[in-house]
């Protein structure tokens, strides 16, 4: 069993008949191709690739599979491509020509270091002009991008197909047959973002909601162990949030190495098991370098971050050891700063989709932003929307820390054979459900054993 497959759907070992992909070392350079008219996939490809987004409609590895039953194969490495979705290595290709001088080192360095003699005001035109056409850019998709979903659906379908099965166990994603995740998180930017926080926590509080509160440990604010503490002592997190918000934690190497120590040694004096670098800004090859169990630094769909990309998956994944959180949902910022929308409409789309996808719906807001009345209503109207359809759906309410024990433990799990059923052995598995993949269509959909059938639960 494809090694990607299984870990993402924690399938039983050798209960299909296996689906091979040829090695990336049969191909030419790495380009776009699809998978089906509209999924776009990037990677090396035998029957082809196109350089840009636009040419890769040309190369449909759907239509040239080759063989049948046990000897189908895909004309692409079905995990490099999972690989080069997730970490983002499409980005160069993808990317417009324009973000290439804004994000250099020399223009972001020189933007940051201006920055604190702008005012809000002309920060937030300068940002707009940077974001200018988000709209049109066609990859990864807007508002949400479930490509590497859609993937390990369509791959689960031909090994069903080659295997002659129509339904196949697995076990579900989320804890006692939860049908999503909901992870509610704030990154304290300022002083005064940090003398908000009480009353965030209020906020969420009065809701049935804990979240996690990103610091910044140098530069910015005083960080005393009794803001700390207060957090944890109502049920709240605290993790890392870059060291200082400088915008140059990657730039080099060796800066980098440098500041990673700094923030393994917040990681520990804090208590914390989390990260988000300052403004999205991520590497993902130098993780090696941090100490931390999670991260949160990556977009699903990257348009309103000064960082393009994405990681075109609505459920965590790992990077070596760490654990990737994705960011689901558009930041706070991007919706009343850069787009000017004082409402919840973005955002409840953005929940309708991950709902269908049973997937992780993750936030991050500022308290910062949330002082002003306006933009504080707007977030009372989005917790009470999130308390409602948590109530509704049965939505797993999580802190990140909860997520990372859960998904960690999912990793270890195993299905194995109970007489004509099956059941989950490993850490956490009284809290694990079986549940089906079940030839739908073109593709699959997900049901429960009888014994957790639950109204609205799968998709």
């Amino acid at each position: 069993m494809n090694p990607t497959l299984l870990d993402y759907y924690r399938l039983p070992k050798d209960l299909c008949n296996e689906i091979d992909s040829l090695s990336p070392s049969e191909f030419h350079a790495p380009g776009f191709f699809r998978f089906g008219a509209k999924t776009i996939c990037f990677g090396k490809c035998r029957i082809g690739v196109s350089k840009k987004v636009a040419g890769s409609e040309r190369f449909d590895a759907l239509k040239n599979l080759q063989g049948e039953g046990r000897a189908i194969e895909l004309p692409f490495d079905f995990s490099e491509v999972i690989d080069n979705l997730r970490l983002e290595r499409y980005r160069e290709m993808a990317m417009p020509e324009k973000d290439s001088l804004v994000t250099s080192r020399a223009v972001r360095k020189l933007y940051y270091y201006l920055r604190k003699f702008l005012p809000v005001s002309v920060r937030r035109h300068l940002q707009r002009l940077y974001f200018q056409g988000w709209e049109e850019l066609p990859f990864p998709a807007w508002p949400l991008d479930c490509t590497v979903d859609t993937l390990h659906e369509r791959y689960l379908r031909l090994v069903m197909d080659a295997s002659g099965v129509s339904r196949l166990p697995f076990i579900w994603f989320w804890p006692e047959s939860a049908p999503a995740c909901l992870v509610l998180t704030h990154d304290v930017e300022t002083t005064a973002g940090r003398d908000f926080t009480d009353q965030l926590m209020d906020l969420d509080d009065a809701r049935g909601f804990k979240a996690s509160f990103q610091v910044v440990p140098e530069k910015r604010y005083a960080v005393s162990d009794d803001y700390i503490s207060r957090i944890k002592s109502r049920g709240f997190e605290v993790n890392v949030h870059d060291l200082n918000h400088d915008g140059n934690l990657y730039q080099s190497r060796e800066l980098f190495l440098e500041r990673a120590k700094r923030i393994n040694e917040y990681i520990k004096k804090f208590g914390a098991l989390g990260f988000r670098a300052g403004v999205m800004y991520r590497n993902l090859t130098w993780f090696e370098a941090f100490q931390f169990s999670y991260d949160m630094s990556v977009p699903n769909v990257a348009h309103l971050e000064p960082q393009r990309g994405g990681c075109c998956t609505v459920f965590p994944y790992f990077i070596g050891k760490i654990l990737e959180i994705p960011l689901t949902t558009s930041q706070d910022y991007s919706v009343f700063q850069i787009l000017n929308d004082y409402s919840i409409d973005l955002w409840k789309t953005q929940l309708q989709l991950i709902r269908k996808r049973n997937g992780l719906m993750s936030f991050i807001t500022h308290p910062d932003y949330l002082i002003d009345p306006r933009p504080r209503r707007v977030y009372e109207s989005l917790l009470d929307y999130l308390q409602q359809m948590v109530a509704r759906d049965r939505i797993w309410p999580a802190l990140p820390g909860e997520l990372d024990h859960w998904w960690r433990a999912r990793s270890q799990m195993k299905l194995v054979r109970n007489g004509e059923g099956w059941q989950v052995e490993g850490p956490e598995s009284n809290r694990a459900s079986v549940a089906f993949a079940v030839a739908d269509g073109d593709g699959v959909s997900y049901e429960f054993a009888a014994s957790h059938d639950r109204e609205g639960v799968p998709h």
